[in-house]
């Protein structure tokens, strides 16, 4: 496996581990398929990477969008780490998180946030490894197939942006 920039060439299979995602049920409040189009523009280039086996299937990917247009918050971004179902328990989404964290790091952004479902205790897991902190949990903040959903905030601040 290796870890590269996400190109254009990567959309369908990225798309598609999104959409694996999105019936799982466990990873978003999205509930429909987006196209490469709305992907891209609401992704910061730069900050986006896959993980590849060497048959070139992406096995999972990694991306950053903006929290605020604000000034005061251009150091911090928002992320999402997916990973095929059949490619998870096997280090992919640490890799791909470990690799995120290096360039928003060498970038100067200062957090790194997201909101994990309670029920995706993986995520949770990885994220703590990873060195992000649970900052708490926004109780029944949004529906999803018309039931009310927790989800946890988590954040990491860069040990090197001070």
């Amino acid at each position: 496996m290796k870890i590269e920039s996400m190109r254009p060439g990567h959309a369908r299979q990225v798309l598609d581990v999104y959409r694996l995602g999105i019936a799982g049920g466990n990873a978003t409040f999205e509930t429909a398929e987006l196209s490469w189009e709305r992907f891209d523009a609401g992704r910061l280039p730069g900050h986006r990477l896959v993980a590849v086996d060497g048959d070139d299937l992406v096995l999972g990917w990694a991306a950053v969008s903006r929290v605020s247009e604000r000034a005061a918050y251009a150091g911090v971004v928002e992320h999402s780490v997916y990973v095929r179902p059949e490619a998870q328990g096997r280090g992919v989404g640490f890799r791909l998180l470990t690799a995120l964290l290096e360039s928003t790091d060498a970038a100067g952004i200062w957090t790194v946030q997201s909101g994990i479902f309670p029920e995706n205790t993986a995520s949770l897991a990885l994220h703590r490894r990873a060195g992000f902190r649970v900052i708490g949990t926004r109780e029944r903040i949004g529906r999803l197939h018309g039931r009310w959903r927790d989800v946890v905030l988590v954040e990491r601040r860069s040990p090197v942006v001070v």
